[in-house]
C-alpha cells in the first residue's frame, strides 16, 4: 500500500510525521512524506522518501511578521488571523498544489489535523481515504481549555468547550481563503468552519500523546484514538562529543535550557537572562541553540553550549529541563521523568505548560514576555530541588516509557485502511 503523509510547520510538527512514516515502512507500507523543502535532509537521515513542498516555514517565522507574532505570544486570536494569513499567503496554495502532486499514486493520505480542510480537499480530489494525526488536541472538550486559547484556566465545562470551538474557528480563518481558492479550482463547494469540525469528528484521528498526560475526554467522538507519544529510538546508538561527555562527568547533573526557534529578535537577551538565572539558582547548565541562535558571550565554566543532541539521550542525564513548551520537547522531558519548566511563547505552548503544572511535574509556566532572571531562577530552583515535583515527574516518566505510540498508531491505520 502507498500512503502520503502531508505535514508543514516547524521541525516539531514534522517529526511526528517522520516517526509515523518510519513505523509504517517497517510494517511494509510505502510512505512518501510531503513537507516543506527545508526538511529534505531530515527525511533522508531517517530513510523516509520525500516530496518537497514549496515554502520554508522556518524562514517565514524568522521574518518580521513571524518574529512579531512570537513576541506577542499570539495572545489575541483575532490578530493572529491577520498575522497567519500574511505569513501563509505566499506559500499556502503552492504547498497545497505540491501536496496534491505528492498524492498522484497514493492510496491514502495522512495529514496533521490542523490542516484537515486541505487534507480533505486533496483526498476528495484523488478519491482516497484520509487519516488525521495531532501532536496537540484540536477537538473541543469540556475537560480543558483549548490549546492556543488565551485563558488557560479551567473555568468549567461550558467555557472549555466554547474555547475549543472558538479556536477551531480561529485556525480555520487562518487559511480559509486559501483552502476555498484551491477547492474552486476543482469545482468543489466552499468549506466553512462547520466543515472543519465535521472532518475532525468523522475521520480517524490519532492523538500522538499519552493518556497519562491527557486522559481521553468522554465527550470526544469515537473516531479519536490516543496512541501514546511517538518517539524516535535512534538516540540509543548516538555518541556524544568528547567535550559534552566531559562536561556531564565533571559535576552534578545540569539543567537543560533551550527555546528552539522561539528566541525572537533578541536571542542575546534570552541568553543573558538564562545565564543569570543559572548563576542565581546555583545550577550547572546546558544551553541549547536552535533557529533562534541563542548568542552567548563570556560563558562561565559551569555552562555548556550545545549545538545538537537527541533529547532522548540528553534529557535523562539532566536535573531538570527548561524549554518553550513545544509538544515534542515536552513529551521528551516527561518521558525522561525530569521536572520541567516551560517558558511559552505562542499557540499551544502555554497549554503544555499548564498541563505539566497540573500533573505536578513542574512549577507554573513563565510567559516568555515576562521572563526575568529572578523568576526563572526561582522556577529552576524549585524544579531541581522540590522532592514532590521530582517524584511526580519520575512516576509520569515511568508510565510514558511503557507505551509504544508508533506501534499503536500503525496498527490503527492498517486496521482502518485494510492494509
Amino acid at each position: 500500500m502507498r500512503i502520503t503523509i502531508f505535514g508543514a510547520g516547524s521541525q516539531g510538527d514534522i517529526q511526528p510525521c517522520l516517526r509515523l512514516g518510519q513505523g509504517l515502512q517497517q510494517a511494509g507500507v510505502q510512505v512518501l512524506l510531503a513537507a516543506p523543502q527545508n526538511f529534505a535532509g531530515l527525511a533522508q537521515s531517517v530513510g523516509v522518501s520525500f516530496h518537497p513542498l514549496r515554502g520554508d516555514v522556518q524562514q517565514i517565522m524568522a521574518g518580521e511578521t513571524g518574529q512579531k507574532y512570537m513576541e506577542s505570544g499570539g495572545a489575541n486570536p483575532i490578530q493572529s488571523i491577520l498575522a497567519m494569513r500574511k505569513m501563509l499567503g505566499p506559500v499556502a496554495l503552492h504547498m497545497a498544489e505540491d501536496a496534491l502532486q505528492a498524492c498522484r499514486q497514493a492510496e491514502a493520505l495522512i495529514t496533521l489535523a490542523v490542516f484537515a480542510p486541505f487534507g480533505a480537499t486533496i483526498a476528495e480530489i484523488r478519491g482516497i481515504p484520509l487519516v488525521l494525526i495531532e501532536p496537540t488536541p484540536v477537538l473541543p472538550t469540556g475537560d480543558f481549555p483549548a490549546p492556543g486559547w488565551p485563558i488557560q484556566k479551567n473555568l468549567g465545562r461550558w467555557h472549555n468547550r466554547l474555547s475549543g470551538f472558538a479556536m477551531l474557528e480561529v485556525i480555520w480563518q487562518w487559511y480559509r481563503p486559501f483552502v476555498n481558492e484551491f477547492r474552486q479550482r476543482f469545482n468543489l463547494r466552499p468549506f466553512t468552519g462547520a466543515d472543519f469540525y465535521r472532518i475532525l469528528a468523522s475521520v480517524p484521528l490519532l492523538g500522538a500523546y499519552s493518556p497519562a498526560v491527557i486522559p481521553r475526554p468522554a465527550d470526544w467522538p469515537e473516531n479519536v484514538y490516543l496512541t501514546g507519544y511517538w518517539f524516535q529510538e535512534t538516540h540509543s546508538a548516538w555518541q556524544p562529543p568528547a567535550d559534552l561527555q566531559a562536561f556531564l562527568e565533571q559535576g552534578e547533573p545540569p539543567v537543560y535550557v533551550g527555546f528552539g526557534s522561539m528566541a525572537g529578535r533578541n536571542p542575546r537577551n534570552f541568553a543573558e537572562i538564562v545565564l543569570a538565572a543559572l548563576a542565581q539558582s546555583g545550577q550547572r547548565g546546558i544551553l541549547a541553540t536552535g533557529w533562534g541562535g541563542l548568542g552567548v558571550l563570556d560563558l562561565p565554566e559551569n555552562v555548556f553550549v550545545l549545538q545538537e543532541a537527541p533529547h532522548g539521550w540528553l534529557f535523562p542525564r539532566m536535573a531538570a529541563v527548561v524549554h518553550h513548551g513545544g509538544a515534542g520537547t515536552t513529551a521528551e522531558g516527561l518521558r525522561a521523568g525530569k521536572p520541567t519548566v516551560i517558558v511559552p511563547f505562542i499557540v499551544d505552548q502555554l497549554f503544555w505548560g499548564k498541563r505539566v503544572q497540573g500533573l505536578g511535574a513542574g512549577p507554573a509556566p513563565i510567559a516568555a514576555k515576562r521572563l526575568t532572571s529572578a523568576n526563572l531562577a526561582a522556577a529552576i530552583h524549585r524544579a531541581a530541588s522540590d522532592p514532590t515535583i521530582r517524584e511526580r515527574a519520575d512516576a509520569l516518566g515511568s508510565a510514558i516509557r511503557v507505551e509504544d505510540g508508533v506501534h499503536s498508531a500503525v496498527a490503527l491505520i492498517r486496521q482502518h485502511l485494510g492494509a
